[in-house]
C-alpha cells in the first residue's frame, strides 16, 4: 500500500496560473483518511510552499530548493548544503551573463543583487521565493547556501544559461528546470536524493511511494518510487522513465493519478 506521494508543483499539481486544483482540499482530506502522506517537492523555497499550503503547514513534509531543505511540522528533517566557496564560484561565471536573474538559496533567505531588483524580474521571483533580501556582493551574505538558481525570461534557459554553466558538472550538478530556469546542486543532491532520504527516516519502501513530475528536476525522483507518473506535459525524458503517464497539470492529472490508484486498491 502506497505511504506517501510526492508531487512536483509548477507544471505538475498547479494549472497553468499556478493555481491548486480543483478539490485539492477534499483529495487531501481523503488521502489522510488513508493514511497517507503527501508532500509537494518543488524548485520554490519552503517559504512559497507554506505560503501555497498555511493550513498543511504541520500535515505535509515539503521538499523545498530541488530536495536541499525539507522540513516538517515547520522544523528541519534535513537539509543538503552546498559549499559556500563553490556557491559563490558559480554565481561569479554567471554575473557574465546578460539579463538574467541570479539567485542566491540559502536556509533562512533568498538574495538578489540590489541591480537586478528590477519590475521584469519582481514578479517570477516572489513567485517561487517570498523570503527574499538584496545585497550589493554575494561576499556579504551570512547564510547556507543551499542551492543556486539562474532565470532567464525568453525562455532559453537552456542555451542561454545552462550550454554555459554545464562546465561546472561534477564539481556541482546543474540541472535545466524549466524553459527559464536552470538550478545548481552539489553532485548527487536532487529530488530524488531527499525522496530516498525521508524513506528512510519514516522507514517506507519505494514500492510504498507514488511521485508526480513535469520537468527533467523529477528526473531521479521519479526513479526513487515505485509508482511514477509523467505529466502529458513532460518532458519527453521524464516520459522515458515514468511507469505512467496522466493527464496534464491543467488537466487535474496528478489527482486522475491518484484516483487510479486507489481504484487499483494501492491507496
Amino acid at each position: 500500500m502506497i505511504k506517501i506521494i510526492f508531487s512536483d508543483m509548477d507544471g505538475t499539481l498547479l494549472t497553468s496560473e499556478h493555481n491548486l486544483p480543483e478539490g485539492f482540499d477534499e483529495m487531501i482530506a481523503e488521502l489522510k483518511k488513508r493514511g497517507v502522506i503527501f508532500a509537494p517537492a518543488s524548485g520554490r523555497q519552503y517559504f512559497s510552499l507554506i505560503k501555497t499550503f498555511p493550513q498543511y503547514k504541520d500535515e505535509f513534509i515539503f521538499l523545498a530548493d530541488n530536495g536541499t531543505l525539507v522540513m516538517r511540522s515547520d522544523k528541519e528533517m534535513f537539509s543538503q548544503p552546498m559549499k559556500n566557496e563553490i556557491a559563490l564560484e558559480i554565481l561569479h561565471a554567471a554575473d557574465e551573463i546578460e539579463n538574467i536573474l541570479r539567485v542566491y538559496c540559502g536556509k533562512n533567505n533568498a538574495y538578489i543583487k540590489d541591480f537586478q531588483d528590477v519590475p521584469e524580474y519582481r514578479a517570477e521571483l516572489f513567485r517561487y521565493y517570498t523570503h527574499t533580501g538584496t545585497i550589493k556582493t554575494w561576499e556579504e551574505i551570512d547564510d547556507i547556501p543551499i542551492k543556486m538558481a539562474f532565470f532567464d525570461g525568453n525562455h532559453n534557459a537552456d542555451e542561454r544559461i545552462y550550454q554555459k554553466l554545464k562546465k561546472f558538472n561534477g564539481v556541482v550538478q546543474v540541472i535545466l528546470s524549466s524553459d527559464e530556469w536552470v538550478d545548481v546542486m552539489m553532485p548527487g543532491v536532487n529530488k530524488g536524493s531527499a525522496v530516498r532520504k525521508v524513506q528512510q527516516i519514516l522507514d517506507i519502501k519505494p514500492e510504498e511511494c507514488a511521485a508526480f513530475g513535469d520537468y527533467l528536476n523529477d528526473y531521479e525522483m521519479l526513479q526513487s518510487v515505485g509508482y511514477s507518473f509523467a505529466m502529458s506535459n513532460a518532458h519527453p525524458d521524464l516520459k522515458k522513465v515514468a511507469r505512467f503517464e496522466t493527464l496534464s497539470n491543467d488537466e487535474n492529472g496528478v489527482f486522475v493519478g491518484i484516483k487510479k490508484l486507489m481504484d487499483e486498491g494501492l491507496i
